[in-house]
C-alpha cells in the first residue's frame, strides 16, 4: 500500500473523529493528513512527509486558536450583549408595582419579573415597553 493511501486513510479517520466529537482541532489534524498525503504525491520521502504534516498541523492549530481569541477580544461587548434580545421593542401591560419598585407581568405565556429603566421616575401602571433584559428581568418604559 502506497505512503499516501495512508495518510488519506488517516485523514478519513480524523475527519469522522471530529464527526462524532465536535472538536474542531480534529479537524485541523484531519487538513496536516491532507497535507501529509499531497506531499507523498509530490514524491516526498516519509520523514519529510512527516515533518511537513506535523508542522502543518501546528500551524493550523496555532492559526484557529489566535483567530479565535482576537475575534472574541474584537467583539463589541454592548453589541453582543443586545444581539440576541429579540423581545427588545415589545409591549406589556402592567397592573401594579411592588413597593420594591419590581411588577410580575404576564408575557409569552408566562410570569416574568420585571423592573422600572427609570427607578426615580413614578410608577405607573398600563402598556409599557421593553427596552432592556437583565439577566431573567425586563426592563420596562412606559409608553407615551
Amino acid at each position: 500500500m502506497e505512503t499516501s493511501t495512508l495518510w488519506w486513510i488517516a485523514a478519513v479517520l480524523l475527519l469522522g473523529a471530529e464527526l462524532l466529537s465536535g472538536t474542531f482541532f480534529l479537524l485541523m489534524m484531519a487538513l496536516a493528513a491532507v497535507v501529509g498525503a499531497l506531499m507523498a504525491h509530490l514524491g516526498l520521502g516519509l520523514p519529510a512527509q512527516l515533518v511537513v504534516a506535523a508542522l502543518s498541523g501546528t500551524l493550523l492549530t496555532v492559526g484557529w486558536y489566535l483567530l479565535r481569541k482576537r475575534r472574541k477580544q474584537a467583539a463589541d461587548p454592548d453589541r453582543s450583549a443586545t444581539r440576541n434580545k429579540l423581545d427588545i421593542g415589545s409591549t406589556v401591560m402592567v397592573e401594579a408595582w411592588l413597593p420594591d419598585g419590581t411588577t410580575q407581568v404576564q408575557y409569552r405565556g408566562a410570569r416574568w419579573q420585571a423592573v422600572a429603566a427609570n427607578p426615580q421616575q413614578p410608577t405607573v401602571t398600563g402598556r409599557h415597553t421593553v427596552t432592556d433584559i437583565r439577566g431573567s428581568q425586563l426592563v420596562l418604559s412606559p409608553e407615551a
